[in-house]
């Protein structure tokens, strides 16, 4: 089993970046934090990188459910989507398959939960 699923686009990286959050906006999801990893790099290592951000997105019903049901699971949240340029005008979008994130933990309401997050997310990249 995979831990993600994910979508090569031909655009420019920040219409990737407002296409995806576009679309999690769709399906309820919110971006909690936006990490620039090329930003980062070149401030703590002096490193030029590809464009890559790591989107930290929420849903917050679902969030509230996984919450109550096991109270560590704020581990593993939230479900993090990235965006990275594969090459001029190639972008990958690919997000967390929260199922296989939560194959770890033995309590079958946050499989269920799992599942439900995994459509929404899965729906999000197809209509990329």
């Amino acid at each position: 089993m995979s831990y993600y699923f994910n979508k090569t686009l031909n655009t420019s990286f920040e219409n990737a970046i407002e296409r995806v959050t576009a679309e999690l906006q769709k399906e309820g999801f919110g971006i909690l934090t936006e990490i620039d990893v090329k930003a980062t790099m070149k401030k703590k290592l002096d490193v030029d990188f590809r464009n890559y951000k790591i989107l930290g997105a929420c849903n917050p019903p679902f969030a509230y459910r996984a919450l109550t049901a096991e109270d560590k699971i704020g581990t593993m949240l939230p479900c993090n989507v990235i965006v990275q340029e594969i090459s001029e005008n190639q972008i990958e979008v690919a997000a967390i398959d929260p199922v296989a994130s939560m194959m770890a933990i033995k309590n079958p309401e946050l499989g269920e939960l799992a599942l439900d997050v995994r459509a929404l997310l899965q729906k999000v990249i197809e209509n990329l």
